[in-house]
């Protein structure tokens, strides 16, 4: 049996021509992937909150470094959840382009113990994070003027989920500024 082999110079350019196309097709592509596993338990009352989740702390503590990096973004206690929840709170320099998706005082969104967060998203991503697996509607999404994009993020489990997760707190956050801040890597 004859076997072909490519000689090394044609296969590194064929995969550096691969590489670029990828990496092409996903700069304009903003389409959320569809998230691994099954889609995990919510309450559907308030409070709000995912059932049997573990948090991995170092995937929270990720978050909420690049949560704190976004322009007039200052982590403090929610005004909104439950104890023990960091909200993502709003400079008063920071304009408001969409005041009615803020939930509570200047909190866009907030970060639960157990990992999983509430924020407001344009309400065609959040259709679409749900669709994807990656959140739930707030059981209230559709009866409060504003909240139509209100989501619950699951817990993120991988680096990956994260990166996803915090495209999605930036879509959030240019949301209610205006803002076309780019979700970017500490």
């Amino acid at each position: 049996m004859k076997t072909w082999h490519m000689p090394r110079r044609i296969a590194v350019a064929v995969f550096m021509i691969a590489g670029l196309a990828l990496v092409s097709a996903r700069a304009g592509d903003d389409r959320l992937p569809k998230r691994d596993g099954e889609v995990p338990a919510t309450t559907n009352r308030v409070p709000h909150i995912q059932i049997g989740a573990e948090p991995v702390p170092q995937l929270s503590d990720r978050l909420l470094q690049r949560v704190a990096a976004l322009p007039g973004v200052k982590l403090r206690a929610t005004v909104i959840s439950l104890p023990g929840a960091k909200g993502f709170w709003l400079s008063e320099t920071i304009d408001l382009a969409r005041p009615q998706a803020i939930v509570g005082g200047r909190e866009f969104a907030h970060l639960h113990p157990d990992g999983s967060l509430h924020a407001s998203l344009p309400p065609a991503r959040a259709r679409e994070a749900v669709k994807a697996g990656w959140a739930a509607m707030h059981p209230w999404a559709d009866s409060r003027p504003g909240w139509e994009g209100f989501v619950l993020l699951y817990t993120p489990r991988t680096r990956e989920e994260t990166d996803i997760v915090f495209q999605l707190l930036v879509d959030g956050y240019n949301y209610v500024t205006g803002d076309d801040h780019e979700a970017t890597e500490l």
